[in-house]
């Protein structure tokens, strides 16, 4: 029985740039595991984040699946898509992006507030996370009132809020200096152990890659499994 999360058949992305066709990559194939750690590496300009946006269906892509749980993300309405996302997946990113006239709270219970959950619900559920996040004394902070590391443990329960089957993050650590950028994915993988949510991160971050189950290469258009380590922390 498969226990695959995320399938990519043959995917491929490209764009025009002055009516010459540039390719970003050709023909993936790609298997990500219910409740793995993924690392996506790779240069610069390598594609890294386009994949990712591919995988949570922000972006189309020329060609090719994206399968998450048997469904092919292309065959959905626009409006059937960004349920299939609010239920599914988890999205962070380098920067925070959270609303600053709302506080922590607020802005967490904000991704079940659209699902249709109650004001009661959602802020209890977003409370009991926040408080997981190491943020209890913080709930009625606003995102100005907060530090980096602060905004982004934010950002990561807002993420987690909806239960997600898979949380991708996109150098999520990338503008905090290194002693948050650790404890902030020490974090994300304790989260990932502990929820069974599987973690997809794009990073430039050596330890942190190494840190995950697995670690892919994106380089020159096609993608290489580098390895898989058990020895996480």
């Amino acid at each position: 029985m498969s226990n695959a999360l995320i399938e990519c058949h043959k995917l491929s992305q490209y764009f025009d740039d002055a009516g010459q066709r540039v390719d970003i990559f050709a023909e993936l194939d790609l298997t990500i595991e219910q409740g793995q750690s993924v690392a996506i590496t790779g240069a610069s300009g390598s594609g890294k984040s386009t994949l990712l946006y591919l995988l949570g269906g922000l972006e189309k892509p020329k060609s090719g699946q994206v399968i998450i749980q048997g469904e092919n993300l292309a065959k959905l309405s626009a409006n059937k898509l960004a349920a299939f996302r609010n239920k599914n997946l988890g999205f962070v990113y380098q920067f925070h992006h959270l609303l600053p006239e709302f506080s922590a709270l607020e802005n967490v219970a904000m991704p079940l507030l659209i699902r249709g959950n109650s004001v009661r619900q959602a802020r209890q559920y977003a409370e009991d996370l926040l408080i997981r996040v190491g943020l209890q004394k913080r709930l009625s902070h606003k995102p100005g009132e907060m530090s980096g590391g602060e905004r982004q443990r934010t950002a990561i329960a807002r993420a987690l809020v909806t239960n997600p089957k898979c949380l991708l993050a996109d150098e999520p650590t990338g503008n905090l200096d290194n002693r948050t950028a650790r404890q902030v994915y020490e974090l994300l993988l304790e989260l990932n152990s502990e929820l069974q949510t599987s973690l997809i991160i794009v990073t430039h971050d050596e330890h942190m890659a190494d840190s995950m189950q697995v670690k892919f290469n994106l380089a020159d258009g096609q993608i290489t499994k580098e390895q898989q380590n058990q020895n996480l922390l």
